[in-house]
């Protein structure tokens, strides 16, 4: 068989940039004679990310998947932008030239075999038209569930049912939303759509309306997890939706331990696990991107005394600077209440970002309170660890209605928040985590049930294993 080539591009963002990577490794080694190149995106604006960027580059190759770092861009200024999504998707735009550069060298380099797909992600369709003018076949390759891809194909419809100068809250109090079984409350809309008179939606928007120009599109899940979504997306018209593949979970089961600095000392964090009952332990943790006020945090240390639960809580400080991330704090005295270390020294531990899916695979972890961003939650369901929602921001929101409400998967702590305008108070942390780590039997057994399905998934004849073939078919039929 001839050799084939596919070309990566992502987000620089960690929960864009892991999973397309892990897939474009699952892709090579499914079939040898694919190799794939990622086209990496550089962000000094973003430490976390460029050590991880500048890790893939420095490795060159893992088996037949290869890295190549753009030459740097122009980044957007401060006041071109109102939201991160607008900052990502300029900066991701101002690349359009280099893309280009680098796609017209890989086709050029016949060797290797011809490129037969370039797999861009869900902020990256500026590159469609270089796909189109290369005459190479494009593919979108999402990194969120389903029920995500299904509100982003139905965001120009759902633009077009209000007025302009309306917000959707001001419209009504539930939507109707394609590939959703129950009506979707305004409240636990996407971040982006909460103000429609900043860039953050119109960019949202933007991207919406070119996924239909894609060849088809890859999502990071399975079939047995989002069943009515999927079933809602393969009915959809081809000029809503193009052909879904779903090919998931995605997994990067080794995490950032690899290659991100160990400021917290990973190895204390594992040695203290190890000394805890099976399933006894609570892990609070959210995310690369994720922070909480300090009037929240105190209330998540109330709560957690209060709860009598032994815990492993990350807490990130909110950055400076919209273009930057989170990061660990340096003086936990000063934003945890008078007394909280002391009261649960030996029952807590507190750190900083800490490598996730490591965390989640320790027999001492019996229930997980995320963010819910989708990654998280697929880790969750692989190593079996019950979840409780708390979203922050972008579409985390939806994903815990979707785990909470559509599939019955998670315990609901929170479902609404947003830092700054509610407030979890300490009695609803307590309970929440009491009911995640004690209580609900029929949903600890249903996520049970739904963790070993998504381990058969890959097996000869599973549902990804399956599509992910019919994927493989369609690149090689342009050969």
């Amino acid at each position: 068989m001839k050799k084939a080539k596919v070309v990566f591009i992502s987000t620089p963002a960690l929960g864009n940039l892991v999973p397309t990577i892990e897939f474009a490794k699952d892709l090579t080694q499914t079939n040898q004679n694919f190799s794939a190149t990622i086209l990496l995106i550089s962000i000094p604006q973003r430490p976390l990310v460029q050590s991880y960027n500048d890790f893939l580059a420095a490795a060159a190759a893992t088996g037949n998947v290869h890295f190549l770092s753009l030459p740097t861009a122009d980044p957007p200024s401060l006041d071109q932008f109102d939201a991160t999504i607008g900052f990502l998707s300029l900066l991701i735009q101002n690349h359009t030239s280099q893309v280009k550069d680098a796609l017209v060298n890989l086709i050029s380099d016949s060797g290797s075999g011809q490129v037969v797909g370039f797999f861009i992600d869900m902020f990256c369709t500026p590159f469609i038209d270089a796909a189109k003018e290369l005459n190479i076949p494009c593919y979108l390759y999402f990194a969120s569930p389903a029920t995500f891809l299904s509100f982003m194909c139905h965001l120009p419809t759902l633009d077009a049912q209000v007025s302009i100068n309306t917000e959707f809250k001001d419209s009504a109090t539930h939507f109707n939303i394609l590939g959703f079984s129950n009506p979707v409350p305004v409240n636990i809309f996407p971040s982006f759509m909460l103000n429609r008179k900043i860039d953050g939606y119109s960019w949202f928007l933007h991207h919406a309306r070119r996924y239909k120009e894609t060849k088809g599109i890859v999502v990071n899940t399975f079939q047995e997890l989002e069943p009515y979504c999927l079933n809602s997306l393969v009915k959809a018209a081809a000029d809503v939706v193009p052909p879904v593949y779903p090919i998931g979970p995605v997994l990067d089961h080794n995490g950032p331990a690899q290659w991100h600095q160990d400021l917290w000392g990973h190895e204390n964090v594992m040695k203290w696990l190890d000394n805890q009952d099976p399933s006894s332990v609570v892990f609070l943790s959210f995310g690369s991107m994720g922070s909480l006020n300090i009037s929240q945090v105190k209330e998540i240390a109330k709560g957690l005394e209060k709860s009598g639960h032994p815990f492993l809580w990350a807490i990130r400080e909110a950055p400076k600077d919209k273009r930057e991330l989170p990061n660990d704090y340096t003086n936990l005295e000063e934003i945890l209440p008078y007394g909280f270390l002391e009261a649960t020294k030996g029952r807590g531990l507190i750190c900083g970002l800490v490598p996730q899916v490591t965390i989640l695979a320790h027999k001492a972890i019996g229930g997980f309170v995320s963010h819910c961003g989708w990654n998280s939650i697929l880790e969750s369901l692989y190593y079996g660890v019950p979840i409780g929602t708390w979203p922050i921001y972008a579409e985390q929101h939806l994903n815990a209605f979707e785990m909470v409400k559509e599939l019955k998967l998670a315990v609901e702590i929170t479902m609404d928040y947003r830092d700054g305008n509610t407030l979890v108070l300490s009695e609803e942390v307590a309970n929440g985590v009491k009911n995640l780590m004690d209580g609900d039997g029929e949903v600890r057994q249903r996520f049970k049930t739904m963790s070993e399905k998504c381990k058969e998934v890959w097996k000869e004849n599973g549902s990804s294993s399956v599509f992910l073939g019919q994927l493989i078919d369609k690149l090689l039929a342009v050969i």
